[in-house]
């Protein structure tokens, strides 16, 4: 008599799947292991090149000399504080702002078409001019109008210059995560009795806020790099400031490095939780999909 066949898969069918899961994972394993070794051997070309060059021992004089960077690194660090305070200021303002400016352009109606309007003129103008020219035009120009009861601070201009730029590309990040959102839930939300703007603060604004973190903290890192462009009109010297100091004070290049190593030490732990945030958001999406 013939054997019934069983509820479950079949046997060659199950091994096949792990043969070739295995396979998988041997390729790929195969793959970093090659990329590894062709960036290291890239590295190491580069590294030969460079350092057999006839003007190598001036280059490395002027721009890596060993003394005058930890000479230099104490006061770098300690300037470095007032980037870090320029940071945590413009980002929450920036974070507000530029969420207004995302929900202005979300409105619907042609009731609504003049602050539509306006919210678009103010991220395309500002999105058009590069950053620096901003910091510039207010640091030396808000102070020179003398205006009573406006600030006269270039440092404080400089902030502001930054908010107004930044708030310009964030607000696209958020209009992008707020246009993301299915209408049916603005359409569930009003069917329980929600208004408009409850159902934008409730249901959508949340979810928006949540699937756009990762792009967000890319913004974020170039924020904290662009607070070196707050060193054009700042009375008060911060870390890259203090590194055209050292330079004019030691005729060399080194203090420049030792800024640029500790933006490093700031942008990279940020770069890779930013990483570790767009990771975690694409296996949130395969599990509910696979649901």
């Amino acid at each position: 008599m013939q054997a019934e066949p069983s509820g479950g898969p079949p046997i060659g069918s199950t091994r096949s799947r792990v043969f070739h899961a295995s396979g998988m994972k041997q390729e790929g394993a195969r793959g970093v292991a090659i990329a590894m070794v062709s960036t290291l051997l890239i590295v190491v070309l580069v590294v030969v090149f460079v350092t057999r060059s006839a003007y190598w021992p001036d280059f490395k004089e002027a721009f890596f000399n060993r003394q005058i960077f930890l000479d230099s690194l104490p006061g770098i660090l300690a300037k470095f504080r007032r980037n870090v305070v320029y940071f945590c200021i413009a980002e929450v303002f920036v974070l507000i702002f530029a969420l207004m400016l995302a929900i202005m352009r979300s409105l619907r109606g042609p009731v609504f078409f003049p602050i539509r309007a306006m919210a678009i003129v103010y991220t395309d103008v500002f999105r058009g001019i590069p950053t620096i020219l901003v910091i510039y035009l207010l640091g030396f120009g808000m102070p020179a109008l003398a205006i009573p009861g406006i600030p006269r601070s270039a440092t404080f201009w400089a902030i502001v210059g930054l908010i107004l730029s930044y708030s310009a590309y964030v607000a696209e990040v958020y209009r992008a995560g707020i246009e993301s959102v299915h209408p049916s839930q603005v359409s569930a939300a009003r069917s329980l009795g929600l208004t408009r703007g409850q159902s934008m603060r409730h249901v959508v604004v949340p979810q928006a806020v949540r699937r756009v973190v990762p792009p967000l903290m890319n913004d974020f890192v170039a924020l904290q790099k662009d607070t070196a462009l707050v060193a054009i009109v700042a009375a008060l010297p911060e870390a890259f400031r203090q590194g055209q100091i050292d330079k004019a004070a030691t005729f060399n290049f080194t203090p420049i490095v030792a800024v640029a190593l500790v933006f490093l030490l700031i942008t990279i732990p940020m770069t890779r939780f930013t990483d570790y945030l767009v990771e975690r958001e694409r296996r949130k999406r395969q599990a509910g999909s696979t649901v």
